[in-house]
């Protein structure tokens, strides 16, 4: 039995531990980013599929990221037009990002703010975590804790009795990578983004 309660799920988190959590997407597998290699393991997932840096608010994930004045202003409008929701922005990586969350291109990152009340109270108190969805690589993301709790028999899960919580969308967010001028859509997911109406350089 790997359900635990959320405060046992975030001490463990903050040791390294590999953990999952409901999202207002799909449900997350998690770990701090110095430990972001555990995920990669337990989804056998190729070393050039990014993680995604998530967290409970966007002011926690601008030091994550690099940029000049006018981008950290583009990049700021979209956040708050969109987050927190299923929308993650693939932008320049600081030198803070861990370079085991992108082993093949460590000069970008994906960041994420969720719209989840319980992935929220989380993220407050473990700080940002390298995620992805909780399945193995080209599978389906699993949708309920029972099945996640069969296929990562080690990995801690939240307990799902968690008040007011509304379920996922079952759909992953939606990847917009920032080339430097403009957007680019890699994934049309839970939010429809009309890149043509959002603001470019």
């Amino acid at each position: 039995m790997t359900q635990v309660s959320l405060t046992n799920l975030i001490s463990g988190a903050r040791t390294g531990l590999l953990v999952s959590f409901p999202t207002d997407t799909v449900p997350a597998l998690a770990a701090i980013p110095e430990k972001a290699a555990l995920i990669f393991a337990a989804k056998q997932r190729s070393q050039d599929k990014p993680l995604i840096l998530m967290a409970a608010s966007a002011e926690d994930l601008w030091l994550y990221v690099k940029g000049d004045e006018n981008e950290y202003k583009v990049w700021q409008q979209l956040a708050d037009k969109y987050w927190p929701g299923g929308l993650t922005l693939v932008l320049p990586a600081s030198d803070r990002v861990p370079k085991v969350m992108n082993p093949t291109d460590p000069t970008t990152i994906g960041i994420r703010v969720p719209n989840s009340a319980i992935a929220q109270t989380i993220l407050t108190q473990t700080g940002p975590l390298a995620t992805t969805s909780a399945n193995f690589s080209g599978q389906p993301p699993l949708q309920s804790m029972a099945e996640i709790e069969a296929q990562f028999p080690n990995v801690l899960i939240a307990t799902t009795e968690y008040q007011g919580e509304i379920p996922g969308l079952g759909i992953p967010s939606t990847v917009a990578k920032w080339t430097g001028t403009n957007w680019q859509i890699l994934r049309q997911g839970a939010i429809k983004l009309d890149i043509s109406s959002d603001n470019q350089i």
